[in-house]
């Protein structure tokens, strides 16, 4: 089968390579091998290839953690699906008896595995994965923000929502406007009944953010001062929750945009994860700092069952063919994206 690949650790995205002649997956008892239609990409493609301390591949590594496609293949073990389906997955693997799976947490899971990340992604003509993890697409649905939706808004779902506590009338300030997560996380906090505001990096996009629910937007580029803006714009009182992946350059700042009691969610620090914290701010205004990572399977089927509906709408910036991969994420990380990169593996002629 044909599928991206990387053989070592490297910071350049010339290590990527496409190659042909990989031998298709076998699916496990209880799981599924899927025809990949469209992958989309994550930041965390990019760290995997730099690699960190700990993390042990095995090569050679495939990345993309989404994807949408049909069963090619059903374990011995699977019932309930057939070859043909419509499918896309949640990507984070768990192991299923420790104490947090049990208890339903299963991102908690020590054991847990990230498609794309500590095990062979979804940017291949083929990818297996258990079947439990399995969404049945609608009839209907576009495959291609099928394929956009499942890392993204799990992720933002369990943020805003299940550790976040997120309730209607609250106001939520998004820092970053063109990330999958943040697209996800003005929509669902809008779905929540939240006034949102957001930090966009140019007029572009911050067009852009209020087509998808912002209620009040400020362009960085026109004023560098955003945590005054918000403050001002919220009468001086603050915001309730900050939703901040960016890190260690605006963590200062969107503490102080927060009133007393209020929350900062993180999932990611894409600047840099040593950020400096106002400890005056933090016991003074009682302030809260909540990180999270990706959701439990409740969370998942819970947010893919909204998008289904329509009530959330996957953003996508762009959509690559498999041969140009490399395009792709530069595309990705010159910072000048709005939603999800697509890379078309399978395409199907009715989306």
């Amino acid at each position: 089968m044909r599928a991206i690949i990387f053989e070592r650790h490297d910071p350049s995205l010339q290590v990527y390579r496409l190659d042909d002649a990989l031998p298709m997956p076998e699916p496990a008892p209880d799981g599924v091998v899927v025809r990949v239609a469209y992958a989309a990409l994550n930041r965390l493609d990019n760290f995997v290839r730099i690699g960190w301390k700990g993390l042990a591949l095995t090569w050679p590594h495939i990345p993309c953690s989404d994807f949408s496609g049909e069963i090619a293949a059903v374990g011995s073990a699977v019932t309930g699906w057939q070859v043909g389906q419509r499918v896309t997955a949640n990507p984070l693997i768990w192991c299923g008896v420790c104490r947090a799976c049990t208890a339903g947490r299963h991102n908690h899971c020590r054991h847990a595995h990230l498609l794309g990340e500590h095990v062979r992604g979804a940017c291949a003509d083929y990818v297996a994965v258990p079947a439990r993890n399995l969404v049945a697409i609608p009839p209907g649905y576009d495959m291609r923000l099928a394929a956009a939706a499942s890392l993204v808004y799990v992720t933002a779902w369990h943020s805003l929502i299940t550790v976040g506590r997120l309730r209607a009338g609250e106001q939520v300030l998004v820092v970053g406007a063109g990330g999958g997560v943040n697209t996800a996380a003005i929509q669902i906090a809008k779905y929540a009944g939240a006034r949102v505001y957001v930090v966009a990096s140019n007029a572009d996009k911050a067009t852009r953010v209020l087509a998808l629910g912002a209620d009040w937007v400020h362009d960085r580029s026109e004023d560098a001062a955003w945590s005054r803006a918000v403050f001002a714009a919220t009468g001086r009182e603050g915001v309730d929750l900050v939703v901040d992946n960016v890190g260690a350059a605006t963590w200062p700042e969107s503490l102080r945009t927060l009133r007393p009691g209020g929350r900062l969610l993180t999932v990611g620090g894409t600047s840099g994860y040593r950020a400096e914290i106002p400890i005056n701010l933090l016991f003074g205004r009682h302030l809260q700092i909540i990180g999270s990572t990706m959701g439990t399977h409740d969370d998942y089927l819970t947010v893919m069952g909204l998008v289904w509906q329509g009530r959330l709408q996957p953003a996508v910036d762009a959509v690559f063919p498999l041969d140009e991969f490399r395009a792709a994420m530069e595309r990705l990380l010159d910072g000048a994206i709005f939603g999800k990169i697509l890379i078309a593996v399978n395409p199907t002629e009715v989306d």
